[in-house]
């Protein structure tokens, strides 16, 4: 199961798995989903809030790992934002090429506090962003990439 997960609907914010399934489809079909992939806790929660207050529906993931399982499992992820240096089998530069490579589809957002990055590291379309962030740049990409969340 991710790390942290949910749904804001109206003033309601739902933890994912306290949901029923047609809860989780009904709320799905109406806005992309984005999975978040932060090692640090307090980092993913606020990268979490900040896209569910946009109005997009979030997915987390502690780790690649945890990333990659999310993605076997569900068909509806639209985005990956990911941090760079994390625990596990594969960073997220790492991760990056290998959403690319088994879901060229889903657009790719990476940032790192600590590791300087090229674009020459990453496939193509990547967007990057150093730690740290303005929020409001995160929120643009991503509607950027996707639209309105209700559009």
């Amino acid at each position: 199961m991710p790390a942290q997960t949910g749904i804001r609907d109206g003033d309601a914010v739902f933890t994912w798995q306290n949901i029923t399934k047609g809860q989780q489809a009904t709320m799905l079909q109406a806005k992309p989903v984005i999975l978040v992939v932060e090692d640090q806790s307090v980092i993913r929660m606020c990268a979490v809030e900040l896209i569910m207050e946009s109005g997009f529906a979030v997915l987390a993931a502690g780790n690649a790992d945890e990333a990659i399982s999310i993605l076997e499992a569900r068909s509806d992820v639209k985005l990956v934002f990911t941090d760079v240096d994390m625990p596990g089998t594969m960073d997220g530069i790492r991760l990056a090429h290998s959403i690319r490579d088994r879901w060229p589809s889903i657009a790719l957002l990476v940032t790192s506090g600590k590791t300087i990055l090229a674009e020459s590291q990453f496939p193509a379309g990547v967007r990057l962003f150093p730690k740290p962030y303005a929020d409001q740049s995160i929120i643009d990409a991503i509607i950027a990439l996707l639209g309105e969340p209700n559009a």
